[in-house]
This record gives C-alpha cells, sequence and structure tokens, in this order.
C-alpha cells in the first residue's frame, strides 16, 4: 500500500482492543474477556481514523510501502483506547475546598447544601463569572483529563439555574470543543438544583417554558450543539414527576436522557429513566433490585462514580449486583466542586478495591460502556477499525499497570493520541 498515513503505532507488546466485532457495549463475561492482541500494530489514516489493527508481522507486510507522518516504536510498550468520562462537572467558578474540612468533620452533603454551600455556592460565583474566566478554567481541567488518559469527556452544564447562564455554560464547553483536541459529548443540566427562591414547580416550569424552548431555538439554527439532558432526581430536588416531564421534553428535542439518579435516597429513578429510553443513569448508590432490573432490560447504562462515595462517605455503588444482572456498567469522574478528580486511571482503581469490580470488568467500563453511555460506541471506545484513532501508549509491558499502580499514570501514560495526533508526549513533560 503506497499511500500516506498520518500515525503508525507498532510492535507494541500488548494492544487493548477492549472489542473486535462492533459490539457497542460489553456486559458480563464480555467484560472479563477483553480482546488484546500480543506484539501488535495500529494504522491511523489522515482523516483520523482507524485503518488497520494487528499483529505487527501482518501490518508490517500490509504496509511496507507506506509512508507515516510519524512513526511510533512501541516495543515492550501496551497500547489501550484513550479512556472515556461518562460524566463530569467541568464549567463553574469559586472554591469550595473549605467544604472538604467540613466533611471530614462530619458535615454531609445535604448540610454543606443547607449551609449556603454547595451547588449554590458555585452557582453564585459562575452566574458571576465571565465567559473568558470559565473557558480559561474549563481548559486547564480538560488539558489535565487529557494528560490522564481520557479523550472523550461528558461536560454538563447545571451552576446557572437559569437560562443566561446555563446558555453561557454551554457556549463555553462547544468552545473548549472547538479549541481543544479532547471530544466532548455536551449536557443541559438546568436542573440540577432548585434555584433560591424558587419551588420545584416553579424551577420546573422555567426550565419547560423559558429555558428548553431557548435550548431548541439555538440548536435547530446550528449556533449550539447539545448532546444530552439531565435532572438530579432527588428528595429535596426535582421529584419524579418534575423529573420526568423534564426529561421528556429533552427527549423530544432530540436530547439523549442522561441523569442523576437514586444517589441518596431510592427515588425509583432508575425505573423511570428505564421506562423513558434513557442512555444512562448516573449515581444509582440508593438503586434497588427492580430499578438494577429495570435497567438491565431497557440496556440503560448504570454510570458509577467512585469518587463521589469515596469523597461522601456513602454506601459504594452495587456494582457487582448490576454486573451480574447484565447491566452494562460505565465509569465517570463526577469531577466537580465536590470531587475534585481529573484522572480515569484513578477512577477505575476505586472501582476495583471499593467496588468490587475487575480490572479488566473496569477498564471496559472506563471505554466501551462509557462512550456507550454517551450514544458514541461507534466511534469511540474501542481499537476497531474506522473508528476515532485515539488511543494511550504506556511504558509497561501490561497494561493493568495503568489501575494498579494508584496515581501513577502520568509516569506511566507516555502518549495520548486524539484522532492520530500526539496531544500529549509525557516525555517530554516528565524530562525523560
Amino acid at each position: 500500500m503506497s499511500r500516506s498515513y498520518r500515525l503508525l503505532v507498532k510492535n507494541a507488546q500488548q494492544v487493548v482492543l477492549i472489542c473486535n466485532n462492533g459490539e457497542k457495549f460489553i456486559t458480563k463475561h464480555g467484560m472479563q474477556n477483553l480482546c488484546v492482541i500480543e506484539n501488535g500494530s495500529v494504522v491511523i489514516g489522515s482523516d483520523g481514523l482507524i485503518k488497520a489493527v494487528g499483529p505487527a508481522e501482518i501490518i508490517s507486510a500490509q504496509y511496507s510501502e507506506s509512508s507515516f507522518d510519524k512513526v511510533i516504536d512501541a516495543a515492550g510498550m501496551c497500547v489501550l483506547p484513550g479512556l472515556v468520562d461518562a460524566h463530569t462537572h467541568p464549567v463553574w467558578a469559586g472554591d469550595r475546598v473549605h467544604e472538604f474540612a467540613m466533611k471530614l468533620a462530619g458535615a454531609s452533603y445535604m448540610d454543606v447544601h443547607r449551609a449556603g454551600g454547595g451547588i449554590h455556592f458555585t452557582v453564585e460565583h459562575t452566574r458571576a463569572a465571565g465567559s473568558s474566566e470559565l473557558l480559561a478554567s474549563l481548559s486547564g481541567r480538560l488539558v489535565r483529563m487529557q494528560r490522564a488518559g481520557t479523550t472523550l469527556v461528558e461536560c454538563k452544564s447545571g451552576y446557572g439555574l437559569e437560562l443566561q447562564t446555563e446558555l453561557k455554560m454551554l457556549e463555553v464547553i462547544e468552545e473548549a470543543g472547538r479549541t481543544l483536541p479532547i471530544n466532548i459529548s455536551s449536557t443541559y443540566c438546568g436542573a440540577h438544583a432548585v434555584p433560591k427562591g424558587k419551588t420545584v414547580a416553579e424551577a420546573t416550569k422555567d426550565i419547560l417554558q423559558v429555558q428548553l424552548p431557548k435550548l431548541k431555538e439555538q440548536m435547530s439554527a446550528g449556533t449550539l450543539r447539545v448532546d444530552n439532558i439531565d435532572v438530579f432526581c432527588e428528595r429535596g430536588v426535582f421529584d419524579l414527576s418534575s423529573t420526568r416531564a423534564i426529561l421528556q421534553a429533552g427527549k423530544d428535542m432530540g436530547l439523549n436522557i442522561n441523569f442523576h439518579g437514586d444517589e441518596l435516597h431510592p427515588m425509583n429513578s432508575a425505573q423511570l429513566g428505564a421506562e423513558l429510553g434513557a442512555s444512562a443513569i448516573s449515581h444509582l448508590e440508593e438503586v434497588t433490585d427492580e430499578g438494577i432490573a429495570a435497567m438491565a432490560a431497557a440496556r440503560t447504562a448504570a454510570v458509577l462514580l467512585p469518587t463521589t462515595a469515596y469523597i461522601l462517605r456513602l454506601p459504594q455503588p452495587r456494582a457487582r449486583d448490576m454486573l451480574e444482572a447484565g447491566v452494562i456498567v460505565a465509569l465517570g469522574s463526577d469531577f466537580n466542586p465536590n470531587a475534585y478528580c481529573c484522572s480515569m486511571p484513578i477512577v477505575m482503581h476505586l472501582a476495583c478495591v471499593n467496588m468490587k469490580m475487575s480490572m479488566p470488568e473496569a477498564l471496559a467500563a472506563a471505554t466501551i460502556n462509557a462512550a456507550y453511555a454517551l450514544r458514541r460506541s461507534d466511534t469511540h471506545g474501542s481499537l476497531e477499525v474506522n473508528k476515532h484513532g485515539d488511543l494511550l501508549v504506556l511504558d509497561t509491558t501490561r497494561w493493568e499497570h495503568l489501575i494498579y499502580q494508584l496515581g501513577g499514570h502520568q509516569e506511566l501514560i507516555r502518549y495520548v493520541v486524539i484522532k492520530g495526533n500526539v496531544v500529549v508526549d509525557n516525555n517530554e513533560t516528565m524530562g525523560l
């Protein structure tokens, strides 16, 4: 093949494809038995898509006459798909480090909330911040995620709780997507909390009659792209009927349903999401057996957030029960001022230790299944021909070290590649 390609990654000790038959997600046995090629190579074309992945000797023979813009000799190294973070709140202003001290002293999430902290503290500061300030902080956070191996991330609004700030946040997310290599799935989360001075009914009415119509107008005009709709369905926040109305309205606009449910109290959010055809439900620390069964039947992904349970000292999500029931389990960092973690390798480690997931299950949950939760598993989440050329090159002979070495990802990740372009070279970062 005498053609020019963007990137050849050759001679890797292991190439972890995750799956290789076009699966949109994997469950049960499939999560325990990932597809791995020993001594493999990957070819990425000038369009940024994977053209070939397979044994190194076969790739070498097939592409012997081809030229490559860049060649990475990955001998003694591992290649993995780029990680997918299925749940983040990365656009905000204000500093809540003081709340961490309150929590360590015994305050609960709702105690902090009632004391004027939590979401409302961040709302006040985010409303006051300019777009340029928000873009600068968001960009810095996304670059940190990228360095830790994330190549596709879900980004929520939700610290405005009124039209102008919610639009400002969504516009900032869109601008970050235009200016940074990282792939973004954008989520409208205007129902993240009930604004001060409003009832649930008033907040719901504002979202249905003011915010969503304006959002629909901008989406239809092509001036704003939004992928998902989110609601915090919780006691004292949005109840089941309000959540249903908002999610259904979003679905009618073409948004994927991807919402917070069953976190602090069993709300039957899982059953609601399954009924509405939700792409994903996040948190689920208090999900019931009936909710788990409903999600498995509806193929609604469970986005589990081990950082949240860890930081808030909540019961861990019932990952094993979900996995054994055939639920599509995904992972997210829940990056936000309450859970400041940019690293999916740390999330995977916590999932294994605290939620009793195996390392293959955690990697599948942070790649193909997280992509499925964002309706992107046709293009992301595994190393297969015609998917995006997003991958990590690890300076280790076994991929499991990315999870095993708690906090060691900076030294382990040699390269982060997005659409065939090296966006992180940790040789340079570490001065190696």
